[in-house]
């Protein structure tokens, strides 16, 4: 009888990052279910699951449901973000101990992107897992460290690359610039301001280019979610800004199918730089604005690819560190999505007892953890975590629903109000939201 695996996501990058392991199990003979949790903060429209899982059908669980359904199941990854990681490993953890099981899944967590805030503090929400997948061997050397002086296990961390790269990129391809995407970000840069900056210069780069296609690349459509919520989309913005030169347009299209035909990737710190340079493409950080971590760019330093729009303009065009290279493209001839499979495969082979998760959590500080949660849970609800499943308000339910009208309202008073009397709503808005 085939494996079954759960793949959990709850945002479009999240749902990339399973179907690209999704692929891998299929190929090793497993069977997959991709599921979203409905009663935790989650958006994903119908195009944005279509252009990740294609035919794929999506089933929608309630957090209960899928810890139940999880203990019946071989694996379970989970591209979540951090806090909700710890709390399904803490609340799986009391789950085996109040009813323990001969089955249980095998976890397995890890990064969608690149790693730009709370990089140990990301590492301990997913410490209670069997295989952390860690996308770069810097990223390694933080988490040993920090599990040591904690004294927590190595055991589940995993060097695998990031599952959308493969093991070694190819060289850059070389000869004329024709085509230029710029892989925007919905929060990098954040101020209106040093968005209309970089889009600015992009209608400049194809005023003085205009052999070149020059395209803008949003990092999804106006009204979709995403994890992080961009406030400006990059269609006002423009539109702002003037006539735009016949060789530059905005694009929808998925960066994946784009690359094939891209000559020179720019973005400030998306991960689409490293996929570009994955696939042989051109690459440079923008780094106009600076190096700073609200753009994410500080942990670039070291790759060699931080570049001017004045260095683009004059085709100044940066070349990868290799030492970086190596610790981003960890090699050895088995691709990322490989690596993880194939440790998931193996310790479905040890006894539940005896897998990483928990020796991790007979430690003292995963057993802490889980302690606090178990006893947050029989206190007062103004002690209890209002994330918790504990804590399950009904008017949670409608949060999703209530965050994309807030969104397709936010368009609306852009439109209507002064700049100054709609920045006041906005913060109202996050002063009253939900999660």
């Amino acid at each position: 009888m085939a494996r079954q695996v759960l793949l959990v996501a709850a945002y479009d990058s999240q749902l990339k990052w399973v179907m690209t392991l999704a692929d891998e199990f299929a190929a090793q003979g497993w069977r997959y279910t991709v599921v979203v949790p409905t009663d935790v903060r989650h958006s994903l429209s119908a195009d944005q699951i279509a252009a990740a899982a294609g035919g794929v059908g999506i089933e929608r669980l309630r957090w209960a449901e899928l810890l139940r359904r999880s203990r019946l199941a071989d694996c379970v990854v989970l591209a979540l973000q951090g806090t909700l990681v710890a709390r399904f490993t803490d609340e799986l953890e009391l789950l085996r101990r109040e009813s323990p099981s001969d089955r249980e899944p095998v976890v397995v967590t890890g990064w969608v992107g690149i790693i730009i805030e709370k990089l140990v503090a990301g590492y301990l929400d997913r410490a209670g897992s069997d295989v952390i997948a860690v996308n770069s061997a810097d990223n390694l050397r933080e988490f040993t460290e920090a599990g040591r002086r904690l004294g927590i296990p190595p055991d589940n961390l995993l060097l695998s690359g990031l599952p959308l790269l493969p093991d070694r990129p190819p060289p850059p391809r070389t000869g004329r610039i024709r085509t230029v995407v710029f892989a925007d970000q919905p929060t990098v840069p954040e101020a209106r301001w040093d968005r209309a900056y970089v889009y600015q210069r992009l209608l400049d780069h194809a005023a003085a280019h205009p052999d070149r296609e020059v395209l803008l690349k949003p990092r999804h459509r106006p009204g979709e979610g995403t994890f992080h919520v961009m406030r400006d989309a990059p269609e006002s913005i423009v539109q702002r800004l003037g006539p735009t030169p016949p060789n530059f347009s905005i694009t929808h299209e998925r960066i994946t199918d784009l690359l094939a035909r891209t000559d020179l990737l720019l973005t400030v710190s998306s991960t689409a730089g490293l996929e570009a340079i994955g696939r042989g493409v051109r690459t440079a950080f923008v780094a106009d604005l600076g190096v700073h971590e609200k753009h994410g760019n500080q942990v670039l330093v070291r790759s060699g690819l931080l570049a001017t729009f004045d260095d683009i303009d004059a085709d100044r065009i940066p070349v990868a560190d290799p030492a970086w290279l190596d610790d981003v493209f960890v090699g050895g001839g088995v691709r990322p999505v490989a690596r993880i499979v194939n440790r998931v495969t193996e310790l479905t082979a040890v006894a539940p007892p005896a897998r990483p998760a928990r020796r991790v959590a007979a430690g003292p500080y995963l057993s802490g953890r889980v302690a606090v949660r178990s006893t947050r849970a029989r206190m007062p609800e103004i002690a209890q975590d209002p994330s918790d499943s504990t804590a399950d308000a009904p008017v949670r339910r409608f949060a999703p629903v209530l965050r994309a009208l807030a969104r397709r309202g936010d368009h609306l008073l852009r439109g209507l109000l002064p700049a100054r009397w709609h920045r006041a709503a906005v913060n109202g808005w996050y002063r009253l939201r939900i999660g």
